[in-house]
């Protein structure tokens, strides 16, 4: 049989602890085919027949599953991986694989429609993303984890998590508390993404040292941001002004993820959604990447898409219509 090469990059793995010690781990999957593993960094070479270079991607695929699942890879664990995979089953199907975004140490945190894989791979693909969608369709939950993976790997040192303090039919001034107090309530939600996605030492360790920065979007005003991934939630609370002013905060080795839903805008009606202005003047720019939820995307409770449903036919006057009828 005709000998094939297959290339392929690994990512979110500790290598050390995946090829095991000395290659221990290496060696078992090779005792076990005729094919070679060569390995450079994150990237893999296998060499040898078609189906034996495929099953053994697939089993280095199995095993990396495990290492960042459970945090660590015993040689029972690659054994029982092994002993899986010749006999036909697997623990993650290589869709899946395709779809993950980090791994916690309870679960895999990946797409789970096809408006999320396309997201997935604009935000790879483009230094600054915008998604733009209704509530639900995983918009900030994932930009985190992209943001998660990206500091996991050292491909940057810093997280920075802005959102607008724009009240929805409330006043800051009226809360109680300091300012800290009052504002807090605003990027709750981006403290319990962060939480479900590392240990909450770690992130205390990581908040107390700046290298993981959850701030109002004024906070980011005269800042150059260098080697970081950098989101702005609910971006449509967001003024034309501040948009312009924290794209410009990008540095050299940086990302930006913008998120946002058009529908649920609470700045006063005479000023222009941030979001909205991007949305149209920087649609044709190359590096800028655009990606669209709609309804089918929510990964939410079965009632957020039924709401929505609700008010679409509302906006859309089949309501008023039904009530005529009547």
């Amino acid at each position: 049989m005709t000998a094939v090469e297959k290339k392929f990059t690994l990512e979110n793995a500790d290598m050390l602890s995946l090829l095991g010690m000395n290659d221990s781990n290496l060696r078992m999957i090779e005792d076990k085919f005729n094919a070679s593993i060569v390995v450079r960094g994150e990237n893999f070479v296998v060499k040898g027949v078609l189906e034996e270079v495929e099953v053994v991607e697939k089993i280095i695929k199995e095993m990396v599953y495990v290492l960042n699942t459970s945090g660590t890879l015993r040689t029972t664990d690659v054994e029982a991986i092994l002993d899986l995979t010749l006999h036909g089953k697997e623990i993650i199907s290589e869709k899946e694989i395709d779809s993950v975004v980090l791994y916690t140490k309870n679960d895999a945190i990946k797409a789970k429609t096809p408006g999320q894989l396309n997201y997935l791979q604009t935000a790879m693909k483009n230094d600054i993303c915008f998604a733009i969608g209704p509530a639900g369709t995983g918009k900030t939950y994932l930009a985190v984890a992209l943001a998660v993976s990206a500091l996991k790997k050292g491909n940057i040192n810093k997280i920075v998590l802005a959102r607008p303090a724009v009240e929805a039919g409330e006043s800051l001034g009226f809360l109680p508390g300091d300012f800290r107090e009052k504002i807090d309530p605003y990027l709750r939600p981006l403290y319990d993404a962060l939480d479900d996605m590392m240990p909450s030492e770690k992130l205390k360790g990581y908040l107390e040292k700046g290298i993981v920065e959850i701030v109002p979007l004024a906070y980011m005003r005269g800042r150059t941001l260098n080697n970081a991934f950098v989101i702005l939630d609910e971006a449509q609370n967001a003024t034309a002004t501040q948009m312009k002013m924290f794209l410009t905060r990008l540095g050299v080795n940086s990302k930006a993820i913008i998120t946002g839903d058009i529908t649920q805008i609470d700045l006063p009606s005479k000023s222009v959604s941030g979001l909205i202005e991007a949305k149209d003047i920087l649609n044709n720019i190359e590096g800028v990447g655009f990606v669209y939820f709609d309804k089918s995307d929510v990964v939410r409770h079965k009632l957020v898409k039924d709401i929505i449903n609700a008010y679409e036919k509302f906006k859309n006057g089949d309501n008023k219509e039904s009530s005529k009828a009547e």
